[in-house]
Parts: C-alpha cells; structure tokens; sequence
C-alpha cells in the first residue's frame, strides 16, 4: 500500500464520520425542537421563595425516581444547576435554565416560569448583563458625583 492509498483511506474516514455527525446534528436539533414545544405548552407560572441555589447531580438531588428514571444517563452523571425554592407551604427541590439561574436572587420572593420540575424562564427581574449594565451605570453616575461633592466640600472648607 502507497502513501496515496493511505491519505485516500484516510480522507474517505473523516468524509463518513462527517456525514454521520450532519445526521446526529439534525436528529438532536428535531428532538430539541419537540422538547421545547412541550416545555412551553406545559409551563405555567408560579410565585417561589428560592432558598437555596447550586450545581449539583440530580442523584444527589433526592428526586422521584420517576424523574430520576425518565432523564438520559449522561443527564444523571452532570452537574446541573438545581434550586430549592419553597412553592406555597412546600419546600421543592427543582431543576433550572442555566441562564435563569444566574439572574434568581437568593433568599426573595420570584415569579418563574415552570415546566413540571423545570424552572423555564423568570419574570419581573432582569438578566445577568442586565444587571452588570445598571452596576455599572450607577458606579459612572455615583463616581461624578462623588467629584463633585469632593470639589464642593473642598472650596466650602476655603470659604470658612
């Protein structure tokens, strides 16, 4: 076998694991689809107290081995980020949107967006760049006033 033989094997390989990937991509992007249509048909809006929020696995997380039996098994091996909230008198341990869980405050009352055990989306409080953008519009805006209250102080202190 020739060198030639070798790259053409070789180039043959990578083009079918190329088109097996295409097809995997295609098959998660319509199974993604379909679990976010559910997701939002199903989610319905409810007011929390969040206690408690971190990144743990869902086996640690003493859910219903009904949930704990529905989800992937590579889905019980990661970490994802779960809150404990307490919903009307029950204290519930619930899964969350990564990019909600940034944004919820701990130890305040939130109206969230859940979908059975997931909390989707939340309302009323702003995002995690939301919030940075204020941070620092407020350090801008306290900062030109604490010149000016400096310059101030010190022409008051001339004028005596």
């Amino acid at each position: 076998m020739g060198a030639w033989d070798i790259a053409i094997l070789v180039s043959i390989i990578i083009a079918v694991i190329v088109v097996i990937f295409y097809f995997l991509h295609r098959w998660a992007g319509r199974r993604m689809a379909e679990q976010q249509d559910m997701v939002t048909k199903h989610k319905q809006t409810a007011t929390m107290y969040i206690i408690d929020k971190k990144k743990d696995k869902v086996t640690n997380a003493h859910f219903p081995k009904a949930i704990t039996s529905q989800m992937p098994r590579m889905s019980r091996l990661m970490k994802m980020p779960l809150v404990k909230a307490k919903v009307c008198k029950e204290i519930m341990t619930l899964m969350c949107d990564a990019s909600v869980f940034d944004a919820l405050p701990l130890k305040k009352t939130v109206t969230v967006d859940v979908a059975g055990a997931y909390i989707v989306g939340m309302k009323g409080l702003k995002t995690k760049a939301e919030l940075e953008k204020d941070r620092k519009a407020r350090r801008k805006s306290t900062d030109d006033t604490a010149d000016s209250s400096w310059s101030q102080r010190l022409l008051a202190r001339f004028k005596r």
